[in-house]
């Protein structure tokens, strides 16, 4: 009897190492489309077709810290030596979300001659700002260090990102070569620089006229406007947008506050010439990626603009 509480007691143990933080698990695909289908009734979840050309890889440790370990998930094209690469950031408010949720549209992506990466990073309830988009930017270099295994061309790296996703990636796009925003702990000779981003339905300014960010930015900026100031500013893409931005795509709803600062970037970009593509997808909701007719017209907007940049 004392063998077994033992062992029972090591387990609940090990487990409480294994998950000492709290996950919010209030934004899914289901929730949403519950939410979703009284307005939308004609919305369909997709379905996986899986395409012999891609290999998945799951839950590759890309980050390893005490006993915490992130992950990502690979989709990798096998038809060529060498695939440009996509680096997809889920949603949820910075608080919820997780990889799993941007599997579909990685594998369909990679189908189309790309190695796809989902990313796990911290999220508000375990790290607040900036210790996400850390995580990113590690998970970049790793995907640089190991770009022979996943088939990835290290000089052609997109980022992509659905709402608090989008907001991050077209942050992580525009600090390219900025150290501030890379996690001073990382000792690899890769950068974290990309080359093109997918903005869908991300805020590009937290503190903006068409913007009316509240109580989920406030926690993961670690405190209001007035009490963070700095975060607010620091973490809007707008701020940082110059010469050195890469080509941006942006897939949006019908919603305006999704796309916060999004004109204003577009003007600075036109000023050094650097291209930037628009899509607002007419009477759509917010996470329409996860529906479909929507998730098709996202597959198509985001490869297009993909070929365009890389191929």
């Amino acid at each position: 009897m004392r063998k077994v509480v033992f062992i029972l007691l090591f387990y609940s143990c090990v487990v409480s190492a294994q998950h000492t933080y709290s996950v919010d698990t209030s934004y899914t695909v289901k929730s949403t489309y519950d939410k979703l289908i009284k307005k939308f009734p004609s919305i369909t979840i997709p379905v996986s077709s899986k395409s012999k050309n891609v290999d998945p890889i799951m839950d590759i440790v890309y980050f390893k810290k005490n006993e915490r370990t992130l992950h990502i998930d690979a989709f990798i094209n096998q038809a060529k030596k060498k695939n440009p690469a996509v680096i997809l950031i889920h949603g949820g408010g910075w608080r919820s979300g997780n990889k799993n949720q941007m599997n579909l549209l990685a594998q369909e992506i990679a189908s189309k001659g790309y190695s796809c990466f989902t990313i796990e990073y911290r999220l508000s309830l375990e790290a607040k700002y900036p210790y996400g988009v850390y995580d990113v930017k590690n998970a970049i270099k790793f995907i640089k260090d190991n770009a022979k295994k996943f088939k990835a061309d290290p000089d052609k790296i997109a980022v992509l990102g659905c709402s608090s996703g989008g907001q991050m990636a077209a942050l992580i796009g525009t600090t390219n070569g900025n150290s501030a925003f890379d996690d001073p702990l990382n000792k690899s000779k890769s950068t974290s620089k990309v080359n093109a981003i997918i903005n869908v339905d991300g805020i590009l300014a937290f503190r903006h006229p068409e913007s009316s960010e509240g109580d989920m930015a406030s926690f993961w900026l670690g405190g209001s406007y007035e009490e963070k100031t700095d975060n607010w500013k620091q973490a809007s893409a707008l701020n940082h947008t110059d010469k050195n931005t890469p080509p941006i795509l942006f897939i949006n709803s019908s919603i305006p506050r999704f796309h916060a600062g999004r004109d204003d970037m577009i003007a600075i970009l036109n000023q050094y010439k650097i291209y930037s593509e628009v899509h607002t997808i007419e009477n759509s909701p917010h996470s329409f990626w996860f529906f479909q007719p929507w998730f098709d017209e996202t597959v198509k907007y985001t490869t297009q603009f993909l070929d365009k940049i890389f191929k």
